[in-house]
C-alpha cells in the first residue's frame, strides 16, 4: 500500500477529541509545514499529537482495538484535558463518573482497557487520571466545582473552547496565574525549585505508587539475598515466623515444634491449617540455589499421602521450573509453590524481616463533612 498524505483540513474541527472514523495507513508523508513520523499500517483514531520538528498539534495517530488485538492504551490525563473541557462545554453539571463514562467511550477503550488498576490495585488507572484531569482544569479556572463530586465549566473555560486549542495540557494551563501559583507551590513543597514539570504523563498518584514500587522491589531483592546466605537454623525461624504470620500452624510454639531442618539444607514438618486444627498442611522449604524441577515437586506431592495431608506448601528461594509448575496445576492434590521473588514479596507484606521507615498518608477532602444538607 502507497503511503497516504494527510491534509490538515480534515482535523481543523473540534469533534469530541478525535475523528470517529476509521483508516488504515502505511505511513505519513509530511503533511504542509509539518512532519509526521512514519507508522506501520494499522488502523488508528487521530487525536492531537505534536509534530516532531515544529511542536505544533495538527493530529494525533493512536492505535486502537482491531481485530489483529492491537488497542489504544489508556491515555495520560494531560490528553484527558480538552475532551473533558468539551464535554463541559454544555454548561451542564457533570459528574465526574459521567465523565469517565463519556470519555471512555469517546477514546475508544474496552472493558479491560477500564478495568487496568494503578500498581496498588486500589482504584482504576482511567478513573484516576480523569479525575487528575478535572482537578487541574479547575486549577487553571477552566472548570469550577459544583456540588459533591460535580464541576462544570467556567467563563474562561468557554474562552478557551472558543479558541479551538488543539491541545491543553500542563504547559497550556500555566498561562494562567492561579494554575502557576498551585503548581510553584507544589514545586517549593517538593523541593523541586523551578523545574517544569509539563512533560510527566503521570499523575501525582501514579508518581507516588511507581516510586513506592521501585523501593518495594529494591527491598525484596536484598532480602532474598539476605536470606540465602543465613543459616538453617535461621532460615527454619524465618519459615515458621511466616507461617503463622499468614494464619498456619496455630500458635508460634505448636508451627515451630512441627517442623523441622532436613539434610539438604532444608525444612519439613505438617502444620495445622488453622488454630483449631480443622486440617493439616505439609510444608517443605529448600533454600537452594538452583531450579527446582519436577522430580522434587512430584516427590513432594507422593510425600503427602504418607503425612496424612490433602495440602501442602513448597517454599525455595530459588525458581520453579514451567514443567513443575504445569505438573502442579494437572493433579488433585492442593499444592502452592513459593519460588525465591514470592518468599520475599510474602515477607514485606506481612512484617518479617522487615521494619517500617517512613508512612506517607495521602488524604482527600471529606465531602460529608462539608455536606450543608438537611440531616
Amino acid at each position: 500500500m502507497a503511503a497516504t498524505s494527510l491534509s490538515k483540513s480534515c482535523f481543523a474541527q473540534p469533534t469530541g477529541g478525535f475523528l470517529s472514523s476509521e483508516r488504515s495507513y502505511a505511513g505519513l508523508e509530511e503533511d504542509g509545514e509539518h512532519r509526521l513520523a512514519k507508522n506501520q499500517t494499522q488502523h488508528f483514531r487521530s487525536l492531537a499529537l505534536p509534530c516532531s520538528a515544529c511542536k505544533a498539534y495538527p493530529l494525533l495517530i493512536s492505535p486502537y482495538q482491531t481485530g489483529e488485538g492491537l488497542r489504544m492504551a489508556v491515555p495520560d490525563y494531560q490528553s484527558l484535558m480538552l475532551p473533558l473541557l468539551r464535554l463541559a462545554g454544555d454548561r451542564e453539571v457533570r459528574s465526574i463518573d459521567s465523565a469517565v463514562e463519556a470519555t471512555a467511550q469517546e477514546f475508544g477503550l474496552t472493558d479491560e482497557d477500564r478495568r487496568e488498576l494503578l500498581p496498588s490495585g486500589r482504584q482504576r488507572r482511567f478513573d484516576n487520571r480523569v479525575a487528575w484531569a478535572v482537578t487541574y482544569l479547575k486549577k487553571a479556572g477552566l472548570l469550577e466545582s459544583a456540588g459533591r463530586g460535580r464541576f462544570k465549566i467556567t467563563d474562561r473555560g468557554m474562552e478557551v473552547l472558543r479558541a479551538q486549542p488543539p491541545r491543553i495540557d500542563v504547559r497550556f494551563l500555566e498561562r494562567f496565574d492561579e494554575f502557576r501559583e498551585f503548581r510553584n507551590a507544589s514545586r517549593t513543597r517538593d523541593g523541586q525549585g523551578g523545574a517544569d514539570g509539563g512533560e510527566v504523563d503521570q499523575t501525582p498518584e501514579e508518581i507516588l505508587e511507581a516510586s513506592y514500587q521501585q523501593l518495594r522491589q529494591a527491598l525484596e531483592q536484598e532480602l532474598l539475598q539476605r536470606v540465602l546466605v543465613c543459616s538453617p537454623a535461621f532460615f527454619e525461624k524465618l519459615v515458621v515466623d511466616l507461617l503463622v504470620a499468614l494464619g498456619y500452624g496455630g500458635s508460634r510454639k505448636d508451627a515451630g515444634e512441627a517442623v523441622g531442618r532436613t539434610g539438604d539444607d532444608g525444612i519439613d514438618g505438617v502444620i495445622k491449617e488453622d488454630r483449631l486444627g480443622l486440617d493439616i498442611v505439609y510444608i517443605q522449604a529448600k533454600r537452594w540455589q538452583r531450579t527446582v524441577g519436577r522430580p522434587e515437586v512430584q516427590a513432594f506431592a507422593g510425600s503427602l499421602e504418607g503425612q496424612r495431608a490433602r495440602k501442602g506448601v513448597f517454599i525455595t528461594t530459588s525458581q520453579f521450573t514451567k514443567d513443575a509448575i504445569d505438573y502442579v496445576g494437572r493433579i488433585e492434590k492442593k499444592i502452592v509453590l513459593i519460588d525465591g521473588p514470592t518468599l520475599a514479596r510474602l515477607m514485606v507484606e506481612h512484617g518479617v524481616g522487615v521494619a517500617e521507615a517512613a508512612t506517607y498518608s495521602v488524604r482527600r477532602i471529606d465531602l460529608d463533612y462539608f455536606d450543608e444538607g438537611e440531616a
